[in-house]
């Protein structure tokens, strides 16, 4: 990106935590910034509000993800807010309502965390995509996905949730292939444990896991962390590269023998 030129994002899931900090690197870098979250979120208008504090613009887009007969609407919205979208970054998900043993995972646990975690962005991104591949242009676009160390893994007290994340990986990875002809990178960015409200149920036992060592740079995680990595990669500062895992996670994946 050139200097004092403006790109426009979409960031789903920008109320709070992750997606708020995305929001705001993605704006300190230059974006005008399109932000969903759920219809009564009561954060999105702080994201708003922080996001044009640095004085970039910011379109605020209420939304369930995993409403497929919304994303018309969704996509449209956005793309008319600031004239089109050069990245989308899907970081809208959810966790177990209750950890627990896996084999008492019920269908209806299993399928929330489907639908919003791996059909809602597939669908989504499906959408932007084929309007982006409609509307060439040269600037540097990209399709960031956020999904979690527990792609690779395993926590048998969230099995579902395991899943859903493992399926993100494999859905950046086909777009990687199917877009790059089109101009379009993929990107899949794996978060560790990163201290939001969705890690705050288990903030004693990671607690003492980092004092424990667990990860060799033993702190948690921070939102800010994930969304450095995100500026960067949306930005094109990797732009021969395309369908690439890129971990936030304080080294939590090395393998050590």
């Amino acid at each position: 990106m050139t200097r004092g030129e403006t790109k426009r994002a979409l960031v789903t899931g920008a109320g709070r935590g992750i997606g708020r900090a995305i929001a705001l690197d993605l704006a300190k870098s230059g974006f005008d910034v399109v932000i969903n979250d759920m219809v009564g979120s009561a954060d999105l208008e702080e994201t708003g509000r922080l996001v044009r504090k640095t004085g970039r613009s910011a379109h605020l887009v209420t939304a369930d993800i995993s409403d497929l007969d919304d994303h018309e609407r969704v996509v449209s919205e956005a793309w008319d807010a600031f004239g089109g979208i050069e990245c989308l970054v899907n970081n809208a998900g959810v966790s177990v309502a209750q950890r627990g043993d896996m084999l008492k995972t019920t269908p209806e646990s299993f399928d929330r965390l489907m639908n919003i975690n791996l059909r809602g962005p597939f669908f989504l991104t499906q959408a932007v995509a084929t309007r982006m591949c409609e509307v060439p242009g040269e600037a540097f676009r990209c399709i960031i996905t956020i999904s979690s160390s527990n792609a690779e893994f395993a926590s048998t007290d969230r099995a579902e949730y395991c899943i859903s994340k493992t399926g993100l990986a494999m859905m950046s990875s086909l777009y990687a292939l199917r877009l790059a002809g089109d101009g379009i990178n993929s990107y899949e960015v794996r978060p560790g444990v990163i201290r939001t409200s969705m890690t705050a149920v288990a903030r004693e036992k990671y607690d003492r896991s980092f004092a424990e060592g667990f990860a060799p740079i033993s702190r948690w995680g921070e939102p800010e962390d994930v969304g450095r990595v995100v500026a960067s990669l949306a930005s094109g500062a990797f732009g021969y590269s395309t369908g690439e895992v890129y971990r936030v996670d304080g080294g939590l994946a090395v393998r050590k023998l």
